[in-house]
């Protein structure tokens, strides 16, 4: 009998990366079983996307109650007063004190191409600047603004103009916020003109790029530097939403509102709906007809989202995250004890990376995060790797987890980062 693995491997393009050869079969709150009954723990999540569980039960009702109604008549055509009534909720939500408005994309690329159009129609600017190790999507532009070229960029040619990059402060890796400073005011002077640059895109946690949270330092001068130029700041929300990071928004760790936010993953509990919310006169630059999509705000994913905004409030979901981060990074800590080949704990709230050098090289070693990684998913626990090195191991349990299989997951992830190093 041909393997699901086989068969994949002759239906599917090669591009599409598989984590794990895991094929699930039905997943509840923090677990997963595969098609031969095998049990995992998910410290995954769909990559931050089911942070109040797989199949929570109220998110499931609130779906199961739009199919009964209708599961699509595209907004732009017949709208729904559902879309309507999450745009007001999260434009009372998000960060900043002013007037906003917001549209609903399908996922977060898509929230990154909208976000970049709506800057520069409202600024008549072109130039966008990112970070190195940023993620923001595989479109085009995605990738453009992306700061990895293997593998989201390699292969596929030239990518749209006018894209810019700075280092991204980051202490272990001997960046300095006033290092990045500087190295923005460098490309201000020798590259690109301020006044040409539409808006700088930063994540307030990098997800893909290794989980370094942006210093609050750096967060107030990107925006002080962008008020003095006439620069949108654009905060890609897009991994950090949604209380993974001990508050609704990363953004409110520092106090600063950024001009436009964008949002998916975990917005609608596992169905595709992402957005972009903002300054309602910067969200209302593009004539009518120049923002949109078909999918856009599908009904199942608002009922979804209208739901997951619930859980997060009623289940105090936020103190969760803390409450949890703060476990596993005690948890990490012990372990560092046993184990120098870790060089760093780090992340706000739920949203926790551990990352690994060679004790001999004091390199950054993607081959010991790999080997912990497998070893864990032959206990039976999913771990994610990321950074632009390969050497960080993330979590990203769902926020929901029950606390006797959060803890079986840490006696797992002990074990594994014990017997990596043989």
């Amino acid at each position: 009998m041909t393997s699901l693995t086989d068969r994949k491997n002759a239906a599917i393009s090669r591009g599409v990366g598989m984590t794990t050869q895991i094929y699930a079969d039905r997943a509840e709150n923090a677990e997963i079983w595969d098609k031969e009954g095998n049990r995992y723990i998910d410290f995954a999540a769909g990559i931050a996307v089911v942070n109040t569980g797989h199949r929570h039960p109220k998110v499931i009702a609130a779906v199961k109650e739009q199919l009964d109604r209708f599961t699509h008549t595209c907004h732009q055509v017949v709208p729904y007063e559902n879309y309507v009534h999450l745009a007001e909720r999260l434009n009372a939500i998000t960060p900043g004190n002013f007037a906003k408005k917001t549209i609903f994309v399908t996922t977060g690329a898509e929230a990154v191409e909208n976000a970049v159009k709506i800057a520069r129609a409202a600024t008549g600017r072109q130039a966008i600047v990112a970070f190195g190790g940023g993620f923001h999507g595989r479109t085009f532009m995605g990738m453009a603004l992306t700061g990895k070229v293997v593998p989201y960029k390699v292969g596929f040619g030239a990518m749209p103009a006018d894209v810019f990059h700075a280092p991204f402060p980051i202490e272990l890796h001997g960046v300095s916020v006033e290092q990045s400073l500087a190295a923005l005011k460098k490309l201000f002077a020798a590259d690109v003109d301020p006044g040409r640059v539409a808006a700088i895109i930063v994540e307030p946690v990098q997800g893909e790029g290794g989980f370094y949270p942006a210093p609050t330092a750096f967060m107030k001068a990107l925006r002080e530097i962008c008020d003095q130029h006439g620069i949108l700041l654009i905060a890609d929300e897009v991994q950090t939403g949604f209380a993974r990071t001990g508050k609704l928004f990363a953004m409110e760790h520092h106090d600063v509102a950024p001009d436009l936010m964008t949002m998916a993953k975990s917005l609608a509990g596992g169905f595709p709906l992402a957005a972009v919310t903002g300054r309602a006169e910067i969200m209302d630059a593009p004539g009518p007809g120049g923002l949109g999509g078909t999918y856009g705000g599908n009904p199942l994913g608002i009922a979804a989202a209208h739901a997951v905004l619930d859980v997060i409030k009623e289940e105090r979901l936020c103190d969760r995250a803390n409450q949890l981060g703060n476990r596993l990074k005690q948890r990490l800590a012990a372990i560092r004890e046993k184990a120098p080949e870790i060089v760093d704990i780090r992340g706000p709230g739920f949203m926790n990376a551990v990352e690994f050098n060679d004790v001999k090289t004091n390199l950054p070693s993607a081959e010991f995060a790999n080997k912990v990684r497998l070893i864990a998913l032959e206990k039976g626990l999913i771990l994610l790797t990321c950074g632009v090195h390969g050497n960080v191991i993330r979590f990203l349990a769902p926020i929901t987890i029950q606390d006797e299989v959060f803890a079986e997951a840490l006696e797992i992830l002990e074990a594994s980062i014990l017997e990596a190093r043989g």
